[in-house]
């Protein structure tokens, strides 16, 4: 008569988890990673309509920038932790995992795949979407700020004009003057003066070679004398220098705001993508599918 012998727990072990299995489900995974992806665009569709629902212009009551980008930026960290923790939780399910670690490993190679899939996204077709619609943009505003010189070619065409025309008469008011400034016309003293400003600005014997220049041009233009012309040149040149350091200025100070800006949106960004990573390991390990005894 045959003995029955009770199967030892670590048979049973080897039953529940052969040597060898994969403990990793790419399929799972992928499954995980659709509907995390689904999720975050709904939702993220749902906050474009709320966002857009909060804008009246007529009324005057939009929000403002700031505002709205701590309440978007917001939205975004909820929408992202709420995908993740669901296709984290999908993929442990479906993985059949039943350590708990097993589960998190699934969570967290989801959040790694979707991070790389929104990237790469963001890089390819998407990107080269917003990329197109920002070049239109950007181009927009380039040609609005760009100088008159810059712009008048351009101009011209849409003018019906020929630019051999317009360098004709650009090089009609930058021939050379006469050296007499009591002989030169408006249109040449103004071009004289034009050429000197950068010299003037330059500093140095150079710079004081082009101030003497103005000078005489704008005592012999404004027929005043050459100590008037002097005092009316030094109040000119105070006022640009003025000028130049005010935009000198505005610009350091705009490009320490926007690198302070840049800073900190990184630093809000490594936080966002670890409070993902954190969820969708959180999501993972509830799914683990636990052995009843």
């Amino acid at each position: 008569m045959a003995t029955r012998y009770p199967l030892s727990d670590t048979a049973s072990e080897a039953v529940m988890v052969p040597r060898g299995a994969a403990r990793l489900s790419w399929g799972a995974i992928l499954a995980g990673v659709v509907l995390a992806v689904a999720i975050e665009l709904l939702l993220g569709i749902l906050g474009t309509g709320i966002g857009l629902s909060m804008v009246d212009p007529v009324a005057g009551s939009t929000p403002g920038a700031a505002g709205f980008g701590i309440g978007a930026g917001l939205y975004w960290l909820v929408t992202t932790i709420v995908a993740l923790g669901a296709g984290g939780y999908a993929a442990a399910r479906l993985s059949g995992a039943q350590a708990r670690f097993d589960a998190i490993a699934h969570g967290l190679t989801l959040w790694g795949v979707t991070l790389l899939l929104t990237l790469y996204l963001l890089t390819s077709a998407v990107g080269g979407l917003i990329g197109g619609a920002f070049r239109t943009v950007g181009a927009v505003a380039g040609a609005t700020g760009a100088t008159l010189g810059a712009a008048a070619p351009q101009a011209a065409s849409i003018a019906g004009i020929d630019e051999a025309d317009i360098r004709d008469e650009a090089a009609a008011y930058l021939s050379d003057a006469p050296a007499d400034p009591a002989q030169m016309t408006p249109q040449q003293a103004q071009a004289a003066i034009a050429r000197a400003l950068p010299a003037m600005a330059r500093g140095g014997a150079e710079g004081a070679q082009a101030e003497a220049r103005i000078v005489d041009i704008v005592a012999a233009q404004r027929k005043i004398s050459h100590d008037a012309a002097q005092a009316q040149v030094t109040r000119a040149k105070a006022d640009f220098l003025k000028t130049k350091e005010e935009g000198i200025a505005r610009v350091k100070a705009a490009t320490n705001s926007a690198a302070g800006a840049a800073a900190g949106t990184s630093f809000l960004l490594v936080v966002a993508l670890l409070a993902g990573a954190i969820a969708a390991g959180t999501g993972a390990s509830a799914g683990v599918r636990r052995t009843r005894l």
